[in-house]
């Protein structure tokens, strides 16, 4: 399984959620294709009914079963998974990039992608070895798809060796 969003908020009454994702690009979400919730440790598929993008990493969606107010709400803060192979391409494609700190200066270059669970991560390397950088979208502050950069707020320390 692959963490493709978390559940950020209910919204409105009718079990609607507001949801960011993180490594994917809504649009290339496939609605025809399941999701995952773990409840209690077990995988549980839900399907999109509603989903309409909110800016370039949210969406407003309703999943099956998820009718009310007091369902949604059960489901904040959720991380929702995908099966690995339907979004594997989005995360080969950042290998060479360059990863950028906040304030533009190189930090390194992308070597491998780390599927850890619930906490996707990037090998980057510095010219001091390679570190392992967790791919959170609180860290990423700019993706440019051209450039093939990446800038980010990379916690202190971690690139000290």
């Amino acid at each position: 399984m692959q963490r493709i969003a978390q559940v950020l908020k209910s919204n409105g009454r009718d079990g609607e959620l507001l949801v960011s994702f993180t490594g994917i690009d809504p649009e290339d979400i496939d609605l025809e294709e399941p999701v995952f919730i773990e409840f209690d440790g077990l995988p549980v598929p839900f399907y999109f009914e509603s989903f309409t993008q909110r800016g370039s990493s949210r969406a407003l969606v309703r999943l099956t079963g998820v009718r009310s107010l007091r369902d949604a709400e059960e489901l904040a803060g959720a991380v929702i998974y995908a099966e690995d192979d339907l979004y594997e391409d989005e995360e080969e494609d950042l290998t060479g990039w360059t990863v950028l700190h906040a304030d533009g200066t190189l930090a390194g270059t992308v070597t491998a992608h780390e599927d850890i669970p619930g906490n996707p991560c990037i090998w980057v390397e510095t010219g001091h070895g390679e570190v392992l950088i967790p791919l959170h979208e609180e860290l990423v502050l700019e993706v440019d798809e051209e450039k093939q950069t990446l800038r980010m707020e990379i916690p202190e320390g971690l690139l000290s060796l």
